[in-house]
């Protein structure tokens, strides 16, 4: 189950399409990336974007962009549950749980993670992502 919290004093219409916006952004960035649409993923992210991926690295808007270009990226499967989303204002901060299969550059990216993602309000009314962070969870002694 999947709860909005209002901020204070915003009317429940308010919050409800405000959360079936988020929930839409979030299909379509699942699709941009599964698909590598490019010009899908560059409207989804600010241009200010910042992303800390699982093993701690930062990556740009050009440079996540770059990576699904090229194919260094790449997903097979992605299913979201867990999902929640918060309202601060102009700005949502979205949580959920993501089962992911696929690969990098460097390597295998299979496995459960929990990720934050944070939405902005801009000067045009269009909700962008602003920044992610993904954090593997491991088994009870799984090692690095």
């Amino acid at each position: 189950m999947v709860f909005a919290q209002p901020k204070p004093g915003m009317p429940r219409a308010e919050r409800h399409e405000s959360k079936h916006e988020i929930d839409q952004l979030e299909q379509n960035w699942r699709d941009a990336i599964m698909h590598r649409n490019v010009q899908a993923m560059a409207e989804l992210l600010s241009d200010d974007y910042i992303a800390i991926s699982a093993n701690g690295m930062l990556q740009s808007k050009d440079q996540t962009l770059a990576n699904l270009k090229s194919g260094v990226l790449r997903i097979d499967s992605i299913d979201f549950s867990d999902r929640k989303v918060r309202f601060y204002g102009q700005t949502a901060l979205v949580t959920s749980k993501a089962e992911v299969k696929g690969n990098r550059g460097d390597g295998e990216i299979s496995g459960s993670y929990r990720y934050t993602r944070v939405y902005v309000r801009d000067d045009k009314g269009a909700w962008k992502i602003v920044s992610f962070e993904a954090s593997r969870i491991r088994d009870p002694g799984e090692h690095k």
